[in-house]
């Protein structure tokens, strides 16, 4: 159960515009991440933008999109990612559902190729240690461009952001996942 309560959307006329842009942003739904956010505006607002511009203004892939924000969903132990990403939004871009469950130990799956190996080990640096060893970094730079490094690391900061507040909130699943 969240340890705040969640705005609803019929008692805040003040926040309809808000909530428009923030359904308009998130495919219709009002996710109960945002019903928390709502509490504060202003980060509702920038959180939407942030999130959204990482996600559909980047030079990366949506498979590999998908791939880093799975893997740090299983890296910090929130399902409630897992289960927002898969399948819905994970198997659109190429990503089946076997693949994503191999992320919770892709060292181990023969799934993915030398560029995705490259970003989970970045990710994997990026989540556990913070401090990211020279010899991962470098391992990105025959597959990825410094604007997509770039991307990447802000992608895997944000995901980072976002599995820890949804922790630290003990936000719930999204009904149609009970």
């Amino acid at each position: 159960m969240a340890r705040i309560s969640y705005i609803e959307e019929n008692d805040h006329p003040e926040l309809a515009e808000l909530i428009g842009t923030i359904r308009a942003g998130r495919r219709g739904s009002l996710l109960n991440l945002y019903k928390l956010l709502l509490h504060a505006p202003p980060l509702a607002a920038c959180w939407l933008d942030m999130v959204s511009t990482a996600r559909f203004k980047s030079a990366l892939d949506g498979r590999l999109r998908e791939i880093v924000i799975i893997r740090v969903g299983y890296l910090n132990q929130v399902p409630y990612v897992i289960k927002q990403h898969v399948p819905q939004l994970s198997v659109p871009e190429g990503l089946p559902v076997a693949e994503s469950e191999a992320l919770a130990d892709w060292q181990k799956s023969s799934f993915f190729s030398a560029r995705e190996r490259a970003a989970l080990a970045y990710a994997d640096a990026m989540t556990r240690d913070i401090a990211v060893p020279d010899a991962v970094f470098e391992a990105l730079r025959p597959h990825f461009s410094e604007r997509q490094i770039v991307e990447l690391t802000v992608l895997i900061g944000i995901y980072n952001m976002h599995t820890r507040v949804f922790k630290a909130l003990a936000i719930d699943p999204e009904p149609h996942h009970r």
